[in-house]
């Protein structure tokens, strides 16, 4: 394995040319991002299991003629956990690669684990056991050390080996298409915008408001996503969540009374209060079919609550069948959007429809039964008329 550090305009021109024709390269990025909005990016690394290079983005100033390479659509980028590594090409080019393949999903659809991590995975496949001392190192720091580049070269070197064999286990299974629609979903840009009007959804502590308190905690938190995404520091950096909850909470209409909340430092108070007391004012004004509510499920009825059961027993049936884990095809909440018959429920979408979300679906709508089959006592499926997709009465 040839390994090269690129730090000039003339080591990346020279990549670029020993890299242009091939069909893949496995790719990893190393980044800071716990002072900053945007991740900042601080190595780039690549690998075609013959070149394993580290491309080193605060040394150059452009990287044009990688670009050119990666945005080929006939380049298939091969990422682990790519979402993180894709929000970067996002936010600093404006724009996504295409033809990615990503080894998280696919383990999963190979029933190696579900949200398996990189390590994980290469033990599993390869049994190898990487180094995790350098997992939180400073990648910003310059110059790296021969340890730190070494770490950042088996993030790829080792993944350019996975690709190959997942690649053809899939193959073998029939399932090489199944994870297309989830790829595509990896390169369109709305995955990696935050709307400031919906940032009020993730602050921590939400379900303590009600009613009007939560249109204050929206305005409250889009003015904190603004506010940092423009001076590009962390959300925490400026405000807490517990602050921005504490203020929704008391509603408060003057400074005097927005200084006796206890989580309020003096500094923001004097730099921020005046603003947060327009914005506590704009929400009191508006009306109430606007204020936002989080969406809270009804619990399931007893009924319903028979019909989960029944669902995990069959999810547990059809994964020891297919080879996954369960937690690959669903959790509680996808089955109980099954149930609710909510139309944006995740088994009736990608991979995980085709493998056990048509089953389910048909167990709800009594097209199949699940039974002992008295043979041999094992669970199974039994009277199954025959399905639209399904001649054969088999699924």
């Amino acid at each position: 394995m040839e390994k090269i550090y690129v730090s000039t305009p003339e080591q990346l021109e020279r990549l670029c040319q020993q890299l242009r024709g091939r069909p893949w390269l496995a790719l990893d990025t190393e980044f800071m991002r716990e002072t900053t909005y945007y991740p900042k990016l601080c190595l780039l690394q690549l690998c075609d299991g013959e070149i394993a290079a580290c491309v080193d983005p605060i040394a150059l100033e452009a990287l044009d003629p990688l670009l050119e390479l990666l945005y080929d659509p006939s380049l298939t980028k091969v990422f682990h956990a790519a979402r993180q590594d894709l929000e970067i090409f996002h936010h600093r080019w404006g724009r996504l690669p295409t033809s990615v393949f990503d080894t998280q999903p696919a383990a999963a659809l190979l029933g190696l684990g579900d949200q398996l991590g990189y390590g994980n995975l290469v033990e599993q496949m390869l049994g190898i056991k990487l180094a995790k001392g350098h997992s939180r190192t400073d990648w910003a720091q310059r110059p790296l050390d021969a340890q730190q580049i070494d770490y950042a070269y088996d993030d790829v070197i080792y993944l350019a080996q996975l690709y190959p064999k997942m690649r053809q286990q899939l193959a073998e299974k029939g399932r090489l298409d199944w994870l297309q629609e989830d790829f595509e979903r990896l390169t369109r840009p709305e995955t990696y915008i935050n709307p400031p009007e919906q940032a009020w959804a993730r602050v921590k502590g939400l379900q303590l408001l009600r009613g009007a308190q939560y249109a204050v905690l929206q305005k409250l938190a889009a003015w904190r996503e603004t506010q940092a995404e423009a001076s590009d520091r962390p959300r925490r950096h400026l405000v807490q969540d517990e602050v921005l909850i504490d203020i929704a909470r008391r509603m408060p209409r003057h400074l005097e009374e927005l200084g006796k909340i206890r989580s309020l430092r003096e500094r923001e108070l004097q730099r921020w209060g005046a603003t947060w007391l327009g914005l506590i004012e704009q929400a009191r004004q508006m009306a109430k079919a606007d204020w936002p509510s989080p969406e809270i499920k009804q619990r399931l009825s007893p009924q319903e609550d028979a019909k989960l059961d029944l669902l995990n027993a069959a999810l547990k049936l059809i994964a020891e069948e297919e080879g996954l884990s369960p937690a690959a095809l669903a959790n509680r909440k996808d089955l109980e959007a099954l149930i609710r018959g909510e139309a944006d429920a995740a088994l009736l979408g990608g991979w995980q429809k085709r493998v056990a979300g048509d089953r389910l679906q048909a167990l709800l709508q009594g097209q199949l039964q699940l039974r002992i089959q008295p043979e041999s006592q094992v669970l199974g499926w039994g009277g199954k008329p025959a399905l639209p997709s399904d001649p054969a009465g088999q699924l």
